[in-house]
């Protein structure tokens, strides 16, 4: 853990903490993942902002009020507050309706900081790229450095789309376009966004950093270790552990379970696990496919749920399907370690938060070859990657390693390992040595009017 902060970042006459402003539009950290437009960003803002906390930095997140309920500000943590902006109705805008409100929101973030002293903060940093349009506006007013993270790029996405899935619309293109010429550093999760970064956006990789997001090692952990030197029992109670666990979540106990977390929507593929679940590979052996436990929340469309339901029935596999709401961090890890796989069919993923976080329990991953999948998923040591999304693909994956109890207990060794990769602690490291980064690059800049 950092000592100290970098030079040159929070210090005064008196060496007060690094003020760190972040603006996330349109998702807060508060909601829980796995629905509407909440999902693996809320929990990188806020682990992010708690790992910088742990450091002394001082962060506030700007996000946008959906409900009259919410507070203006919200202390939600020590070192971490939460300013809710007022921006267009409270209710019914979806992510694709406010770039119409990025004024708005702008106005309102310069207003929440005009009463503070000039130079209060040190550093911005936005989260994708309608935040990103506030941010560019904001730096140039605060004179701070702007350092922006991307999450999804609209090329790459477009470039990946699910068969059914809308395109991003061309003014995203433009909008991240801008975000990328005016940023001071920009964040990429692995080094296969920063190319796409690179590549899509002419991106100056002189001002790309790679910092690949954590996990939280307490809470996403493996089972205990049982006793027992012999091998036999060591396997029975273990299997007696994992037992008490499915009967706490109601999860039947004499069943494989292959788990979906995330939202339902086109892009995360929940749709490619129940296709294959209707696959002919299953009447092999006992006859039946697996479990398909999908953990999320409409996104995109309120029917997506609905859908996904029918669509089990027109396969004909409705009773190997259950659906519930996302859970907390905590009860998502005991779902983790109560499957047998954990499953990531995403068409477009720049990190893929949940195979880490599911790899971390200790339960291999089955993840789809794109994206930063290929960084986090270590194929044949702590999961398998398929290379495309054809149901009969997936099924055979599946099965194969259903069938196979030594190879997954093999493959849940090295999640294990492979999990050690990422932690807050480091991420917040480099961070630090981004934002100072982003200062001298700012330094040389041309200096904006005076206020």
């Amino acid at each position: 853990m950092r000592d100290s902060l970098p030079p040159g970042l929070g210090e005064t006459g008196a060496n007060r903490p690094l003020r760190v402003a972040m603006v996330s539009v349109h998702t807060s950290p508060l909601e829980q993942p796995g629905t509407g437009d909440a999902g693996g960003m809320n929990v990188y803002v806020l682990e992010l902002s708690r790992a910088l906390a742990r450091r002394g930095a001082q962060v506030e997140i700007y996000t946008r009020a959906t409900t009259s309920a919410q507070p203006k500000v919200t202390d939600a943590e020590p070192g971490i507050r939460v300013i809710h902006v007022s921006a267009g109705p409270y209710e019914g805008l979806d992510k694709n309706d406010l770039p119409g409100q990025l004024c708005a929101f702008a106005a309102g973030v310069l207003r929440a900081e005009a009463h503070r002293p000039e130079g209060w903060y040190d550093v911005l940093h936005t989260h994708y790229w309608l935040s990103g349009q506030v941010g560019w506006l904001a730096a140039e007013r605060w004179d701070v450095p702007l350092v922006h993270t991307m999450h999804t790029m609209a090329r790459v996405k477009n470039a990946s789309l699910a068969p059914g899935d809308a395109p991003e619309p061309h003014g995203r293109i433009i909008g991240e376009e801008q975000v990328v010429a005016e940023s001071d550093v920009l964040v990429a999760n692995t080094e296969q966004e920063a190319a796409d970064l690179v590549r899509d956006y002419r991106a100056d990789p002189g001002r790309v950093r790679v910092v690949q997001p954590g996990v939280d090692l307490d809470v996403f952990s493996p089972p205990p270790d049982v006793d027992g030197r012999d091998p036999a029992e060591r396997d029975r109670r273990r299997a007696a552990q994992r037992a008490g666990l499915r009967e706490r979540l109601a999860l039947p106990v004499d069943r494989k379970i292959v788990l979906f977390a995330g939202r339902v929507q086109l892009l995360k593929g929940p749709d490619v696990l129940v296709r294959a679940l209707g696959e002919r590979v299953w009447e092999e052996g006992d006859g039946q496919p697996p479990l398909l436990v999908v953990l999320g929340g409409a996104s995109g469309r309120p029917t997506a749920v609905r859908e996904l339901e029918a669509l089990a029935y027109q396969e004909g596999v409705a009773a190997h399907v259950l659906v519930r709401p996302p859970v907390p961090q905590q009860v998502l890890a005991d779902y983790f370690r109560a499957a047998d796989l954990v499953a990531v069919p995403s068409h477009s993923e720049s990190f893929g938060l949940v195979a880490a976080e599911a790899q971390a329990t200790g339960t291999p991953v089955v993840a789809a070859a794109v994206g930063g999948l290929r960084t986090v998923v270590e194929d044949g040591v702590s999961g398998v990657l398929v290379p495309d999304h054809e149901p009969e693909s997936w099924a055979l994956v599946l099965k194969s390693l259903l069938d196979d109890d030594a190879l997954r207990a093999g493959l849940a060794v090295g999640a294990r390992a492979s999990s050690t990769r990422f932690g807050w602690d480091r991420a917040a490291d480099e961070i630090l040595d981004v934002y100072e980064q982003a200062r001298k690059h700012h330094s040389t800049r041309p200096q904006p009017v005076p206020r």
